[in-house]
């Protein structure tokens, strides 16, 4: 089993009971921007991208603890900007996700979330990890600590 994966399997231990912890909308928000920001490391959030971050959040018993048109919502919002400019996006979700800099806890959870949505399809390709990277930048988190 390779590092990130025997990472990624102890991580999603015990996650749903993290995310309870801190369950509210700026918690949300980061999250969410997170996966946004995984779902367009390709360049463009398609439309398998929407159907795999919504069929990671119906199945997901970590993020189960948010209502899902909240998380469709905020998802579609962080979208949008990706989609008015990959730039623009990317800076404006890593703002939002960047309010827990100070909160390792809470940073290693948000990645924990990104890396599931980057793993979703069986392949958690360097683009993902890439942009998963700058998501621990801006959580003043250690990239390497996540195996990435």
């Amino acid at each position: 089993m390779s590092t990130f994966k025997s990472w990624f399997s102890s991580a999603k231990t015990g996650l749903s009971e993290q995310v309870k912890k801190f369950q509210n909308k700026d918690f949300l928000d980061a999250v969410v921007a997170g996966c946004a920001i995984v779902a367009a490391a390709d360049g463009s959030i398609g439309n398998s991208e929407k159907e795999k971050m919504i069929g990671y959040i119906s199945r997901s018993e970590e993020l189960k603890v948010f209502d899902v048109s909240n998380v469709i919502a905020r998802f579609n919002h962080f979208a949008g900007n990706f989609e008015f400019s990959a730039i623009v996006g990317k800076q404006e979700a890593l703002k939002v996700i960047s309010k827990f800099n100070n909160k390792p806890e809470v940073g290693r959870i948000i990645i924990a979330v990104c890396c599931a949505i980057g793993a979703a399809d069986g392949d958690f390709d360097d683009q993902e990890k890439k942009v998963v990277k700058d998501i621990c930048n801006a959580l003043n988190l250690n990239p390497s600590e996540f195996s990435l």
